[in-house]
């Protein structure tokens, strides 16, 4: 937001710039209207930020709230906040849980809107409010942008702070019943700021933050988060350790493998979420290869349905306790946590895919000599036929 001009220059322009709010304020008293400016403002902001800062998109922020299902009573925090998307998300779905059908609508391309919150009491809507949603940042700017992304979607007086959730200043423990993230991929921290508060000994930011979700959760608690494919097989003995606690000490619900295109313009790197619950040991493991999102891949990052496999995930993953997902050329499976431990607590779908070959019958060399031969001769016959 350096540089950025807040000016009204001309009487005339802040007379037409408050008649067009007051018009979409009429016209649209269904919808979030200021809420949907602002993320729309956020969505144009191209310019990908230090420290690994890139915005996640919505659609995915969505399904990943949609897997943590937060419900009134949570507290819900994000570690590395940036623009307060996920806690936005989070506190839509609740309200959107507690909103009757017929007050929800869809827009043009099928997003739900108008979550009144009808169920619920003012007491509620309070808790909601004042005692659900909590995010931290170490960016002085992105902490202000969050602050008023969720002033304007109603949240008046938000819970964020500005802190390195690295750092040794911040202490909070087995405090959180929901945690959302996606926190930066690259970059290390120095060994005087985190002082003696891990025990995976590391300099690598993505895998301490996965220790600090750990233990800032309360036991049951659930962390829908993202990660580089390298957390999933990387042969370090602090990426072996993480794995290894989030095998034993927390039960792996899902990891979902995205495709390399979902951060692009920003970023190319392949990315995966994990879904874990924290406080008891994991007997098996959801996989699931994502190969859409309803974007397509490229820079261009073009609007094809917006859903791509997410529909499909979500209902998988919902019933999941109901089905065997056996079969591993499919596109989801389940992987029995002592495999995992087998192949050194490997996390990659690759791992334990199985690609389904396609044998090709190819005619013999003498046959494709031949028709070779017979094709040469044909050509010249016409050649010689063109010239007479």
């Amino acid at each position: 937001m350096k540089d950025a001009v807040f000016a009204i220059p001309t009487p005339s322009l802040l007379i037409e710039a408050v008649r067009i709010i007051n018009d979409m304020h009429i016209k649209e008293q269904n919808r979030d209207t200021k809420g949907d400016l602002y993320e729309y403002l956020l969505s144009e902001l191209k310019t990908a930020g230090k420290n690994g800062q890139f915005r996640t998109p919505r659609h995915i922020i969505r399904m990943m709230v949609e897997l943590a299902n937060p419900s009134l009573g949570d507290t819900i925090c994000d570690p590395a906040c940036g623009t307060a998307g996920f806690l936005v998300a989070s506190n839509e779905h609740i309200l959107k849980n507690n909103t009757s059908p017929e007050f929800i609508k869809k827009d043009e391309e099928g997003n739900e809107y108008n979550f009144k919150g009808d169920k619920l009491n003012p007491d509620q809507f309070e808790v909601l409010r004042e005692h659900t949603l909590y995010g931290y940042d170490f960016d002085q700017t992105m902490s202000r942008i969050s602050l008023m992304n969720l002033m304007m979607h109603g949240i008046n007086d938000p819970h964020i702070k500005q802190i390195n959730t690295l750092s040794a200043r911040y202490d909070e423990e087995n405090h959180y019943t929901v945690v959302l993230a996606n926190p930066p991929f690259k970059g290390s921290i120095d060994e005087s700021e985190i002082g003696g508060k891990f025990t995976i000994k590391t300099k690598k930011t993505e895998i301490l933050f996965l220790e600090v979700m750990y233990t800032m959760l309360q036991s049951g608690g659930r962390c829908s988060v993202i990660v580089p494919d390298g957390v999933l097989f990387g042969s370090s003995r602090a990426h072996k350790a993480i794995r290894k606690r989030l095998l034993e000490e927390c039960r792996l619900d899902a990891v979902i493998s995205m495709p390399s295109g979902v951060f692009k313009p920003y970023a190319g790197v392949s990315t995966g979420v994990l879904f874990f619950t924290k406080g008891e040991p994991t007997k098996k493991v959801w996989f699931y290869d994502m190969t859409a999102d309803g974007y397509s891949l490229d820079d261009k990052r073009t609007f094809i349905d917006g859903k791509g496999d997410i529909p499909d995930i979500l209902e998988k993953f919902g019933k999941r306790e109901n089905e065997k997902y056996e079969d591993r050329k499919a596109k989801c499976f389940f992987v029995p946590v002592d495999e995992i431990k087998e192949n050194d607590y490997d996390l990659s779908i690759s791992k334990y895919k199985e690609i389904e070959y396609e044998e090709i019958q190819y005619e013999k060399p003498e046959v494709i000599k031949q028709k070779i031969l017979d094709l040469e001769s044909k050509i010249t016959k016409t050649l010689s036929e063109l010239e007479i």
